[in-house]
């Protein structure tokens, strides 16, 4: 028989695309059953606790089933797509087992190329429906068994029986054929397709069958359903006029429970600061008609984490962590400064890594390619993972300060608030100056009051003062 073996069929399992992911949202697919796949093909699009992420197949092939539709939350590890190696077509329906004559008969097509196989089943192996048997009975059941061990896989050919099978509903099989709609129909209105009589051509299910069962009143004594892979979603008993509800999950579920566990582990002490970052304002301007800072991102968060770099140069215990298991602190001598993004998915904080390294101008290049990243939403884990410094600048959204939480893992976090024209004290007199407010939190186990005052203080008077980038540095 020309039909597909399993041995040709390859499963492409969810991977973990970030360090410790257990699971990932298939927000895309980019191919449907029957299509040609090549090596290092997109084929969807997930999102994960940190990040939306393209997945490549790893073969060539054409493409035998999606597990697993859009919108679907997997779980690391489990297949999430077939792909047939052998380059067959994408079967459509089952095809029945006959006894072959002299040479073996080839399936009907189906005017499209592909062989009239069931999606994802291959040939039929029950024997719940089979043509009269003509001619010999050892051949047919040598036949029988030959077809039985390629498609099971078994090295001992699964037993026929000498006389036509019973129908359908008097020899189960072990897994329901249907079409990838009939299930998705079936698990939607919660039937069991073990318990539907198939009226379909070879022991197919249709849809009909699946109507039918649910019309039927089920027998007291009939055992629970199973549950299926994926539950519907529940309805809904609250006024939807009037509210609302949006399922927690991708990276605002893990944001959600980092911010939590940092939130009752870590104890958290903010300090702030009311600065006059005139002087900074003006350096910015300076800087764009530099010719050594041609487009490249210039604007006062640039300066700010160049500051505060400086600041944790000076202070190098702020940048620490807290490894509760060894019961130990652990000094970074590298600072992987994030930046926190507002994005569409919600909060994230990718991280330049190396950025105490990093000149002025590099500084610049890396943050401009992070925020623009962001935006696009193609950050991936790999940037998002090993921060140890944060900045979080609230004062684009038109506020004063606030008192940030810690990325779990780090020590500190600066808010920026916003930039504001205002009455201050200058040279005696009161004169209208470009003032902010900065915030900084830190974990009081690894940093005290002097310690985080002292970061701080600095961090300001660079600010004030920017001359001190270059006395400092």
């Amino acid at each position: 028989m020309t039909t597909m073996t399993e041995a040709s069929v390859r499963e492409f399992k969810m991977p973990d695309v970030g360090e410790g992911l257990t699971e990932a949202e298939i927000l895309k697919w980019y191919v449907r059953p029957g299509d040609t796949v090549t090596d290092g093909q997109v084929v969807c699009e997930v999102e994960t606790a940190k990040a939306a992420v393209e997945l490549p197949i790893p073969y060539d092939g054409v493409v035998r089933e999606l597990h697993f539709p859009e919108g679907t939350t997997v779980d690391v590890g489990t297949s999430i797509i077939a792909v047939d190696v052998a380059g067959g077509a994408a079967p459509s329906q089952a095809a029945p087992v006959t006894p072959p004559p002299a040479e073996e008969p080839k399936p009907q097509s189906t005017g499209s190329g592909r062989t009239p196989v069931l999606v994802g089943y291959g040939v039929a192996t029950s024997s719940t429906k089979r043509r009269p048997r003509k001619g010999p009975e050892v051949p047919v059941q040598a036949a029988s068994a030959a077809i039985q061990t390629e498609l099971n896989g078994h090295g001992t050919a699964a037993p026929q029986p000498a006389a036509p099978a019973a129908p359908s509903s008097a020899a189960p099989q072990d897994r329901p054929l249907a079409k990838p709609p009939v299930r998705k129909l079936a698990k939607d209105l919660g039937v069991d397709l073990a318990t539907v009589t198939p009226s379909g051509p070879d022991g197919i299910i249709t849809r009909e069958d699946v109507h039918a069962a649910v019309a039927q009143p089920k027998a007291p004594e009939e055992a629970p359903s199973p549950a299926p892979v994926i539950a519907p979603p529940p309805t809904p008993t609250y006024d939807t006029s009037r509210e609302t509800r949006i399922p927690v999950k991708g990276v605002r579920k893990a944001t959600a429970a980092a911010m939590v566990a940092s939130a009752f582990t870590a104890p958290h002490v903010t300090e702030f600061v009311t600065v006059d970052v005139t002087r900074t304002i003006k350096l910015v301007e300076e800087l764009k008609q530099d010719k050594e800072m041609e487009g490249l991102r210039v604007n006062p968060l640039l300066l700010i984490a160049k500051a505060l770099l400086v600041a944790i140069k000076r202070h190098p215990e702020v940048n620490a962590s807290w490894d509760e298991a060894a019961q130990e602190i652990v000094q970074k001598h590298y600072v992987n400064l994030g930046i926190a993004a507002a994005t569409p998915r919600g909060l994230i904080v990718p991280n330049i890594k190396d950025a105490h390294a990093k000149t002025l101008p590099q500084l610049a290049e890396a943050l401009g390619e992070l925020v623009s990243t962001a935006r696009e939403g193609k950050t991936s884990p790999a940037a998002m993972q090993g921060g140890t410094v944060t900045i979080t600048n609230v004062g684009v959204f038109g506020v004063d300060t606030g008192t940030p939480i810690l990325n779990p893992g780090e020590s500190a976090i600066l808010a920026v608030g916003a930039i504001k024209l205002q009455p201050w004290v200058h040279k005696g007199k009161v004169k209208p100056r470009q003032v902010t407010t900065l915030a900084l939190s830190f974990d009081h186990r690894l940093v005290d009051g002097e310690l985080g005052s002292k970061v701080l203080a600095d961090v300001a008077a660079i600010l004030e003062q920017p001359k001190r980038l270059i006395t400092w540095a």
